[in-house]
C-alpha cells in the first residue's frame, strides 16, 4: 500500500493544499515537520493521533522534524472559547522536556514508525530531528518581525479566521494581541524550517490548518517556493460525538508517571481504556492508533465479528496502542494483570517473568528471608493503598479489601506468599 492510500484508509486526511494525493508518493523532497506546544507536561491520545500519522509518513521514507513550541508555548494556542492563562516560563521549560521525550519515543524506528530492521534500504539511515522554535525567536527583533512578517498580512486576512470571528463577534470573549499574533509566529516557524532544512510539508491536526497555511504564504513571498500542508481530522468518539479521550473532563495522558502536575494515566488504566471501547468504535480506532497492516486489521475484525463476546478486536486494539506508547514489556504486563484480575489466570501459576512484569505496573512490597509475612494493615499502608493504619483498619472492617480476589475483614490477617492486594474496585498492589 502506498502512502497516499494508507493515509486515506487509516483516516488521516482532513484539509490539505495537495490536490492530487498521489503526489505524496513521489515528492522529490521527503521532509516534513509537526509541532506541539508545551501546554502540559504530557501529551494526550488526541496528540497521539497526529503522531501516528507522522509515523505513517516515516514508514514510507519521509524524514521527520518534530518541533516543540518553546516560543509559541509562552503565548498559548488560541481557543475558540476564551483566552488561555499564561504559564510561568519555568513550567514551559519543564513541559518542553517532558513532551519532547514522548514525541521521540513514539515516532522512532522501534516505535510507531517501525522502520528498524524492516528490510527497506530507503530507511536504513533513518533520522529524526527535534527543534524548538524558541531557539530562533529568542533573537528576533520585534520591529524586524513587524516589517517583514507583519507586512505580509492584511488585517482582513487575519480577521477572516473562524476562531477570531468567534472571539470578537457578538457574545465573544475578545482576544489579546498576543493570541491574535499566534498565527504569524507559527507561520514563521514554517518559513524558518524551509530556509534551514528545506522542509516544504507541514503535518498538523485539522484545527491547526489555518495557522499552518500561514507559513505557505510566507515561503512563497520571501523564498519564491511552494509548500504544502496535510492535516488529519480531530478524533471524534463515534458513539458520543465528543472529542475522543475525554470523559467528564479527564484526559487520557501518554505519560504513565506523574511529572509534577498530575497529568498521567497508568499503563494499566491506559490499557483498560482501549479494552473497554465499544464495538461501534473499534475498527475506526484500530486504523488510527495501531500500526497493524490492513490485512491484519481485516483479519482481526473478521474474527471479532464471528465471536464479539470474546472482544478480540478490543484486545488487539489495547495491545497495539499500549505497545506503541509504553513498549512491548509494559503491554505484556497489562495483559497479564488484566487476565489475573478479571480472567481465568491464577496467581500461583505466574512465571517469574510475568511476576516481574506486573511489578512494573503496581506498587510492590517484597517479602524475603528477613520478612516472611506482612500484616494486612501494614501492607495497605506500605503499598500506598491507604494513607494511614486507621484508614486501613476501617476499610478492612468495611469489607473493602481483597487478597487474591478473596475478601478480607480480619485486621490480623497475614499475607505469606505472592498476592494481589485490592482496595475497592480499581486500586491494586503486589506482594511478592
Amino acid at each position: 500500500m502506498k502512502l497516499s492510500e494508507e493515509l486515506i484508509w487509516r483516516g488521516f486526511k482532513a484539509e490539505t493544499t495537495i490536490n492530487d494525493f498521489k503526489d505524496l508518493d513521489q515528492r522529490t523532497s521527503k521532509k516534513f515537520y509537526l509541532g506541539a506546544d508545551p501546554s502540559a507536561d504530557s501529551l494526550t491520545i488526541g496528540n497521539l493521533a497526529a503522531l501516528m500519522m507522522c509515523a505513517c509518513f516515516v514508514r514510507h521514507g519521509y524524514e521527520p522534524y518534530l518541533l516543540v513550541g518553546g516560543a509559541t508555548g509562552q503565548i498559548g494556542d488560541p481557543k475558540e472559547t476564551g483566552e488561555r492563562e499564561l504559564k510561568p516560563l519555568e513550567e514551559v521549560e519543564h513541559n518542553k522536556a517532558c513532551i519532547k521525550k514522548q514525541m521521540e519515543s513514539i515516532v522512532s524506528p522501534d516505535g510507531a514508525a517501525k522502520t528498524k530492521d524492516d528490510g527497506n534500504p530507503e530507511n536504513d539511515h533513518w533520522q529524526m530531528t527535534m527543534v524548538d522554535n524558541y531557539d530562533w525567536f529568542k533573537n528576533i527583533n520585534y520591529l524586524d518581525f513587524l516589517r517583514t512578517v507583519g507586512k505580509a498580512f492584511s488585517m482582513t486576512q487575519l480577521l477572516d479566521r473562524k476562531f477570531i470571528q468567534n472571539r470578537i463577534g457578538e457574545g465573544g470573549s475578545g482576544i489579546s494581541y498576543a493570541e491574535f499574533s499566534y498565527t504569524l509566529i507559527q507561520g514563521y516557524d514554517f518559513l524558518h524550517l524551509n530556509r534551514e532544512y528545506g522542509i516544504d510539508l507541514q503535518l498538523c491536526g485539522a484545527d491547526q490548518f489555518g495557522n499552518a497555511a500561514t507559513g505557505i504564504r510566507l515561503i512563497n513571498k520571501f523564498e519564491g517556493k511552494t509548500a504544502d500542508v496535510w492535516s488529519t481530522p480531530l478524533v471524534i468518539d463515534p458513539v458520543t460525538g465528543r472529542k475522543f479521550g475525554k470523559s467528564e473532563g479527564n484526559a487520557i495522558w501518554l505519560s504513565a508517571v506523574d511529572n509534577g502536575s498530575g497529568n498521567y494515566t497508568s499503563v494499566f488504566d491506559f490499557y483498560q481504556f482501549w479494552l473497554n471501547q465499544p464495538d461501534e468504535s473499534v475498527e475506526y480506532l484500530l486504523k488510527i492508533y495501531t500500526i497493524y497492516p490492513k490485512e491484519e486489521i481485516e483479519a482481526i475484525l473478521d474474527e471479532h465479528k464471528s465471536a464479539p463476546e470474546k472482544r478480540l478486536a478490543q484486545k488487539a486494539l489495547a495491545k497495539g496502542v499500549t505497545e506503541v506508547v509504553h513498549g512491548i514489556t509494559s503491554a505484556k504486563a497489562a495483559i497479564t494483570l488484566t487476565e489475573l484480575l478479571f480472567g481465568d489466570k491464577k496467581i500461583g501459576l505466574l512465571s517469574t517473568t510475568e511476576i516481574e512484569h506486573i511489578s512494573l505496573l503496581l506498587p510492590t512490597l517484597k517479602l524475603d528471608e528477613t520478612r516472611l509475612n506482612v500484616n494486612i494493615v501494614d501492607a495497605l499502608v506500605e503499598t500506598g493503598l491507604t494513607s494511614s493504619k486507621t484508614e486501613a483498619r476501617k476499610l478492612v472492617n468495611q469489607n473493602a479489601i481483597s487478597v487474591n480476589n478473596e475478601k478480607v475483614n480480619d485486621e490480623t490477617f497475614e499475607i505469606r506468599s505472592l498476592a494481589i492486594l485490592k482496595r475497592g474496585k480499581n486500586k491494586f498492589a503486589l506482594i511478592k
